[in-house]
């Protein structure tokens, strides 16, 4: 141990060797040639990582007697040991003098956070060609590991092909690390400069001084460097494919200083992982290979694979398909294979035959790779197959490789129904087949109005874009019905309503992100719904302005009521409210009990505003009947593009936006003054409800500075299939928008203002098991005229911690599709408090505004323990040392707690005060009054944060009486992550029956 002793436990583990059971070789090891550092999380609930180093050295006994060993290992958090000798195993062939050695150790981390893990050693072998005097050059490795709850557990990705390789001198060489990660994570790859430390012990890391790429023209002497490349034309190349992971150099120039002798270059490449947490992607951490290439003389050409293009399979599905291989000097091939597909824990795929040299003529080399696929195969990212084809010269000389991938994704089985049927309240029963795959989590129902065809894809996982279904409800995976009364206000009269269904995989090793979807299930449907309520047939706009704005809204009467129970003729109540949806600023419009079934409203803003409408139906006696769904305006945007305008627009009404009938949008364009009649179709494009969108330009460039202006037709329709009742399309236009092409001026910068917590009264309003969280944010509209008249709505943007890079925030996701032209907006269904806001305006261009000052609001953390307890004394209080929480109840007095040995002076309000608030996770540690460790608690899986303790040790042995000492390490859901970790350190009297 260097610096200073580690305050947690560390056990070292020696393997030596790729596989247990290998022979140690007794031969001297020597320089380090390649390596890299992989960490693995042994338990998602703590932050115990297997940290291993593979390196691989040069055994030459003539050149030097040097063992791997007398490194630096740093962990990154300033802890460092140092690594002890070890011999080597052979790799390759005997006369390549090349040994692999494997060190793993296991380490702690304190706490939550971000390390680099490094290991530096002296020192590299001599004389590699694209690095000056590299025997003096100290070899580093670095992996960076992130713990961090929010983003999920995480290990380091593997690599499964070893990092040393030879190529022939002027032919194209290929490799391919075989990487995949065990958490499912998507990965990239980045060259860049090995790197050393500088100086003496643990001085600073820079990249490798004097070090050349491998195509630089200094390795190219007595070669023509601009037909360097294997077919004579262009000069090499030498690069990464960031998405596959195959490096590419065409071709390798100078070789060692006699035929017989490899030229050796050192690379160095980054294997980079990314997951998608709260919908953006982010790095999580990264892993350093150093590798090394043998370049030699050799009259040998490269063999080549033949294998299949990319390709989905439901689980369930057996592959089998040949793989062959040739070789253009007709030498025996070998075709191995590398992938996680191998070393799955649940069939595993398989080839034959393996590790056997085929003489490729005159038939081609052939392997035959087999797989059943599984139901715990699906996962989002595929499995890639790396395939490696090595000949065996027939002169005895180098072996040349080629590789090939082959991605398969393994996709869940889409989902089969059961029964459809109508149930009361114009609520509809669902009823589907048990899922084949048990190890999905969840079962995701979508609904559409009105019937859509679409013919399944087989890669295409999840909803398909475009089809306008809205997801209605997420059940456990074992229910396998659903009751759809449209939250309460039942489904839309006359409409046909259809389903489909995806079942959800969990993300690897519980993380909250990176779970997959299985195929959508085919569409089931039932409808019309019984017509006993007012239909709502049109919101559209006649007129836009801001104070002499005009609305016609129709609707059909109630044909399906009993005529004896509601005697015709019907009347009707309108009312209209403000946004797409709900009641706000709701007003009666119209006159009272009008019996016609058409309402001009007249006088209104609908330049600025979006109305709802609904209808209330009444029989001749006044009596009700009932109340039409709601029915919005349709509102128009327009965002201004290079010589181009790009049209959004959406409504939210109880007809599909994508009429059967005919599905066509129509677009208008007219001038700044000219009304709505003077508007010219210029286009029309299909809907499909949840993309309505047009790009005016695309083929034909607007003028710069020039005002266009526009309204939309919409076509939609219920899926009624008698017309002359409810008539189809239904025809509802937009406001209309202006925008001029290239306008680059935002508007001015808003304001934001937010409800902050304040603790102690969340704390004595909410009950302990409080999960509803929503914060409230307001603004001002513009004093300033211009200013204001340049508004056409606002974004709002969040982030999960203060001071956030603007790449961190995000748009909220109810309003991707949706404007806010209101100054106030409740961000509800939060999983908590913890959020940063930053506001934009946006002008009738679509330009934003300089983004307002943050404005955040973050959770009240609170856990607290009592200090004595009292097991064994059958009193149904205190028996058990927990934290304080509403969920224990003392049967003698009703009393929701008894802390501290005594009842609470109240039933709820004080233990309102002290139970556990935002707790993720909970360490402890007792002790007795010697400093003996008795118990250790980590919360998680059946391990509630409670703790929950009966007085017992580690052992089950009851301890006796008395004073025993704790320090618990808490972690809380906060926004900072300084705040995320606490330590509460008190004791605790133990107190049994005499």
């Amino acid at each position: 141990m260097k610096n200073n002793s580690l305050p947690f436990l560390l056990r070292v583990l020696l393997v030596v060797g790729f596989l247990s059971g290998l022979a140690i070789n007794n031969a001297l090891a020597t320089h380090l040639r390649a390596g890299e550092i992989t960490a693995t999380r042994l338990n998602c609930s703590s932050r115990t990582f297997r940290i291993c180093i593979t390196a691989y050295v040069n055994t030459d006994p003539s050149e030097t007697d040097v063992k791997f060993g007398g490194g630096d290992l740093l962990f990154g958090d300033g802890n460092v040991i140092e690594t002890p000798e070890l011999n080597s195993t052979p790799f390759g062939d005997q006369k390549d003098y090349i040994g692999v050695v494997t060190y793993c150790v296991d380490y702690t981390y304190p706490a939550l956070g971000q390390y680099k893990i490094s290991y530096n050693e002296k020192n590299r072998n001599a004389d590699i060609k694209n690095m000056t005097t590299s025997v003096s050059v100290s070899f580093f490795l670095e992996t960076i590991i992130e713990i961090d709850p929010f983003k999920g557990c995480n290990s380091s990705p593997r690599l499964l092909v070893p990092p040393i390789d030879k190529a022939c001198s002027g032919v194209a060489w290929f490799h391919n690390p075989g990487a995949y990660d065990i958490d499912g994570d998507s990965l990239s790859y980045q060259l860049i400069v090995p790197r050393t430390v500088v100086g003496e012990g643990l001085g600073p890391v820079s990249e490798v001084p004097g070090y050349t790429l491998p195509n630089d023209p200094i390795h190219y002497a007595g070669f023509d460097y601009n037909n360097a490349q294997e077919d004579g034309t262009g000069k090499p190349i030498f690069a990464i494919d960031p998405v596959t992971g195959t490096i590419t150099w065409d071709a390798p120039g100078e070789a060692g200083e006699t035929p017989a002798e490899g030229g050796e270059y050192n690379i160095a490449f980054l294997v980079i992982e990314w997951r998608k947490v709260n919908d953006v992607w982010q790095q999580i951490g990264s892993i350093t290979r150093d590798m090394q290439i043998i370049v030699i003389d050799c009259p040998n050409d490269r063999p080549e694979l033949e294998v299949p293009k990319d390709t989905c399979v439901v689980a369930g599905d057996f592959i089998e398909v040949p793989i062959f291989g040739t070789d253009p000097n007709l030498d025996s091939v070998k075709i191995e294979v590398f992938s996680q597909a191998l070393i799955l824990p649940v069939s595993p795929a398989t080839y034959f035959p393996q590790n056997k040299f085929q003489k490729p003529s005159p038939q081609k080399a052939k392997i035959t790779f087999r797989w059943q696929t599984h139901c715990s195969h699906v996962k989002q990212q595929p499995y890639q197959v790396v395939f490696k084809i090595s000949d065996k010269p027939a002169s005895g000389g180098v072996k040349l490789a080629s590789f090939a991938t082959w991605n398969i994704t393994v996709v869940g089985p889409p989902p089969e129904w059961d029964s459809i049927s109508i149930a009361p309240n114009r609520s509809v029963q669902l009823n589907w087949d048990s899922y084949e795959c048990a190890n999905a989590d969840s079962m995701q129902v979508w609904r559409r109005i009105d019937s859509i065809a679409y013919e399944r894809e087989n890669c295409v996982t999840g909803m398909p874009v475009g089809l306008g279904y809205e997801k209605i409800k997420t059940v456990r995976i074992g229910q396998n019905s659903f009751l759809d009364t449209n939250k309460g206000k039942g489904l839309p009269p006359g409409a046909v309503v259809c389903y489909r269904l995806v079942a959800l995989f969990p993300a690897p090793f519980g993380n909250s992100e990176g779970g997959s979807e299985s195929l959508v299930s085919d569409e089931i449907c039932y409808g019309p719904i019984l017509v006993d309520a007012p239909v709502m047939t049109n919101v559209t706009i006649d007129t836009t302005d801001r104070d002499k704005g005009r609305i016609t809204v129709r609707w059909t009467p109630p044909f399906d009521v009993d005529p004896l129970m509601f005697p015709p003729p019907y009347q009707y109540d309108i009312y209209r409210a403000s946004g797409f949806s709900g009641n706000n600023a709701i007003t009666q419009v119209g006159i009272a009990k009008q019996t016609d079934t058409v309402l001009v409203d007249r006088l209104i803003n609908t330049f600025d505003n979006i109305y709802n409408y609904r209808v209330v139906s009444y029989d001749n006696a006044g009596s009700l009947i009932d109340t039409s769904a709601i029915a919005s305006s349709v509102r128009l945007q327009a965002k201004s593009l290079l010589e181009k305008i790009e049209l959004t627009w959406t409504a939210d009404v109880p007809w599909s936006l994508r009429s059967s009938v005919n599905p066509m949008h129509v677009i208008y364009r007219g001038g700044e003054d000219d009304p709505e009649g003077a508007f010219v179709k210029i286009d029309s494009v299909e809907a499909t409800q949840d993309i309505l969108r047009y790009t005016d330009g695309n083929k034909e460039p607007l003028m710069e500075n020039q005002l266009y202006c526009y309204r939309v037709e919409t076509r939609g329709g219920y899926g009624y299939d008698d017309t002359s009742k409810i008539p189809e399309p239904l025809i509802n236009f937009s406001q209309i928008v202006c925008a001029r092409p290239s306008d680059i001026n935002p508007p001015c910068q808003p304001d934001l203002a937010l409800e902050v917590l304040d603790c102690d009264e969340y704390y004595s309003i909410y009950g302990c098991n409080h999960n509803d969280f929503s914060n409230v944010l307001k603004w001002n509209r513009p004093t300033d005229k211009e200013c204001r008249d340049d508004i056409s709505h606002y974004r709002i943007y969040y982030a999960t911690k203060p001071n956030a890079d603007s790449i961190d925030y995000e748009l909220l996701e109810d309003l991707q599709n949706r404007p806010i032209e209101d100054t106030t907006y409740e961000d509800r269904n939060l999983p908590s408090f913890a959020r940063c806001y930053k506001l934009v305006a946006v002008d009738r261009s679509g330009n934003e505004s300089a983004r307002s000052k943050e404005a955040c609001n973050d959770n009240c953390p609170n856990y607290q323990l009592p200090n004595v307890f009292t097991p064994g004394n059958a009193d149904d209080c205190n028996d058990l040392f927990s934290a304080f929480s509403d969920r224990i109840i003392d049967k003698k007095t009703g009393k929701y707690f008894c802390g501290g040995g005594e009842v609470l002076p109240d039933d709820k309000g004080s233990i309102q005060m002290l139970c556990p608030r935002f707790v993720l996770k909970v360490e402890i540690t007792i002790v007795d009054r010697w400093g003996k460790q008795v118990f250790s608690y980590s919360s998680g899986g059946e391990n509630s944060i409670y703790i929950d303790w009966d007085g017992r040790d580690n052992n089950g042995k009851e301890l006796s009486s008395g004073v025993y000492y704790y320090s618990a390490l808490v972690t809380f859901e906060t926004l900072k992550p300084a705040d995320r970790e606490k330590i509460i350190k008190g004791w605790v009297q133990l107190v049994r029956p005499d």
